[in-house]
């Protein structure tokens, strides 16, 4: 073929835009799957993009050009969100994301460190394009030649043929519980428009039906007849200290001999630690974990907790704990309408919140006050709090070591080896030893006022700070210097969890498997609050040994934890993945059929029982 006929083909729009977005398909599907397989791309995103030239070709004549280059501009946003979204959450984004918009330009910071320079190339072709429809005369006349109606005969088989494809890569996928998988069978953009127009047809369970006893099966746990450390915690304050983007691989980590976490470190090292905790966080992050440990339910399908549950009369430890005699309160220097806290929190039932306007804007990092001004001000509101004749339940929320990770340099408080400088994963270790130090002036306000000796205190990561898809090469190898191994989904969802309390905890490492539902429950048993009359789906990590953790969210539908595994489904459970949680990685230990079967009735339990809620009565 002569260049000249070259020329004219590539002049036919239909030609032009195919070749233009299947390079960036290739680009979507580098970035989402790790891979590029050139036939698959082709017959899986250009079948789609046709079906919507054909309708050009159809019905557009004079505007024709202009409508090839709106098809393109939403193709190339639906490639680009789907790019950037996988990079932060590590799934395939969906329309449903449009509602927490107004959350995603709040952490713009984040969201655009993740952009590696080459994905912009992706609207190159718009941007020329624009600057030519204005500037250029051959464009306006190439324009022109162009308004046309195609061959509606052969624009009708080519519309037929599309169509038959974009059904036959659907169809059969539509079964599978992994999104991930789903959109690589279908396609990205048939995968798009099939959740908008596919429906949830999973009826719930009705209320009569779910028990504590049910969930108890399922879940393998046995409530004791003289349970361990009941009341060990009785009249005692309460204390939640919530550490942003925490990772338990950072508790006893020297890096050239340095301590990153020394406050931490004593600690876990001093107290009752569970290594073995995981997040369970969805696309709320901190506040699903909020939601999580306050009402021992797992976090929607969809959406945040916080968007989709707030007007029910949600069951919570606030409430449990009032029953006892406790005040609360909720410590966060962020905006309270950022992720609708002001009513999550009027659902859990807080007496009250401390949110950016008590903290001010006062040295703010950030989204807010640091975690100085935070525990500074906190410490000594809790001890007017303490002062009061009962007990007190408070959360507190720190926030300064959050993704980007890079917090100003009068911040620091390590010198980082010359290979950390510069990376993401030097930036999140300097971040989290800043953390740690705040963290301790904290305990030591604490232990100064009194407040230290009079409490229980869980302390907690919210969730990762360090997610695979989010690294580059550079960082995967510090990683894999760090773990000894290659950085894996069990390590990167790994948050620790540890108990303290003067006269209630001694120096222990409690090696059960525990996730953050776990929370609510294990402090129930050691304040002496009874739940028989309250439904929750985590379990006292003090008296039980084997656990079920259902995950959602930041891996694909069907998957969880058992005592040996995690587990990410296939198409289902037969072609799974299982990672072993031993630490061999070699290792043949898998989680069984069943207990997946347990995971999915779980969710699906937690699901119905929380959406048939009363709805709340607003003051």
């Amino acid at each position: 073929m002569s260049w000249s006929s070259i020329k004219r083909l590539l002049k036919k729009p239909f030609v032009l835009f195919t070749i233009i977005l299947l390079l960036k398909g290739y680009l979507a599907w580098a970035v989402t799957f790790g891979e590029v397989l050139p036939w698959k791309v082709l017959l899986t995103e250009i079948p789609f993009v046709w079906l919507l030239f054909s309708l050009v070709e159809w019905f557009a004549s004079k505007r024709k050009l202009t409508w090839y280059m709106i098809i393109n501009l939403l193709v190339t946003a639906i490639f680009f969100a789907v790019i950037m979204y996988y990079k932060y959450y590590g799934v395939i984004v969906t329309y449903h994301a449009l509602e927490q918009v107004n959350q995603v330009t709040a952490v713009s910071n984040s969201v655009f460190s993740l952009l590696a320079p080459y994905y912009l190339f992706i609207f190159t072709d718009i941007i020329l394009f624009f600057i030519l429809s204005f500037r250029h005369t051959k464009f306006k006349q190439w324009k022109r030649h162009i308004a046309h109606k195609g061959s509606r005969r052969a624009v009708s088989v080519l519309f037929i043929f599309s169509l038959i494809v974009c059904l036959f890569n659907v169809l059969p996928n539509r079964a599978s519980m992994n999104e991930i998988t789903q959109a690589k069978e279908m396609g990205i953009l048939s995968y798009e428009a099939y959740t908008i127009f596919s429906k949830d047809k999973t009826e719930q369970v009705p209320m009569a039906d779910i028990s504590q006893q049910s969930i108890d099966q399922l879940k393998g746990a046995t409530v004791p007849v003289n349970p361990i450390h009941w009341q060990a915690a009785d009249g005692k304050n309460v204390i939640i200290i919530q550490l942003e983007s925490f990772q338990n691989f950072l508790i006893n980590l020297k890096i050239d001999g340095q301590e990153i976490t020394p406050n931490l470190n004593k600690l876990a090292n001093s107290n009752f630690y569970f290594p073995n905790f995981y997040q369970q966080v969805g696309q709320g992050n901190t506040s699903d974990a909020e939601f999580m440990v306050n009402t021992s339910f797992y976090i929607p399908a969809v959406g945040a907790a916080t968007q989709n549950y707030p007007d029910k009369q949600l069951p919570s430890l606030p409430k449990l704990l009032k029953e006892k005699g406790y005040q609360s309160a909720t410590f966060h220097t962020n905006n309270v309408e950022f992720w609708n806290r002001r009513e999550l929190y009027a659902a859990l039932g807080f007496d009250k919140y401390y949110a950016q306007e008590f903290f001010e804007d006062e040295d703010v990092v950030f989204f807010g006050a640091t975690d100085e001004v935070l525990y500074d001000k906190t410490a000594a509101k809790l001890q007017e709090m303490d002062q009061q004749p009962e007990p007190f339940y408070a959360q507190v929320i720190s926030m300064t070591a959050h993704h980007p990770f890079t917090i100003p340099e009068d911040k620091y408080k390590m010198t980082l080896p010359e290979r950390y400088e510069g990376t993401f994963v030097g930036d999140y270790i300097r971040a989290q030893n800043y953390a740690d130090y705040a963290l301790g002036l904290f305990i030591e306000d604490l232990k100064k006022n009194g407040v230290w000796d009079n409490s229980l205190i869980i302390t907690y990561g919210d969730h990762m700070g360090l997610p695979m898809y989010s690294l580059e090469r550079k960082d995967e190898n510090l990683m894999q210097e760090i773990y000894g191994h290659e950085y894996s989904y069990k390590d990167m969802l790994n948050i620790p969890l540890v108990i303290s309390g003067t006269g209630i905890t001694s120096p222990r490492v409690l090696e059960q498997l525990g996730g953050q539902v776990d929370i609510l429950p294990t402090i129930a048993n050691l304040v002496g609050a009874s739940l028989d009359s309250q439904i929750h789906f985590g379990q006292d990590l003090l008296n039980q040994s084997e656990n079920i953790l259902p995950e959602r969210y930041y891996l694909p539908t069907g998957s969880f934890l058992s005592d040996k595994a995690l587990f990410l489904p296939g198409n289902g459970y037969e072609d799974g993945t299982h990672y072993p949680l031993a630490g061999d990685e070699d290792s043949n230990a898998t989680a069984t059929e069943a207990e997946y079967e347990q995971a999915m009735k779980l969710l699906h339990l937690s699901d119905s029982y929380v959406n048939q809620l009363p709805d709340r009565i607003k003051k």
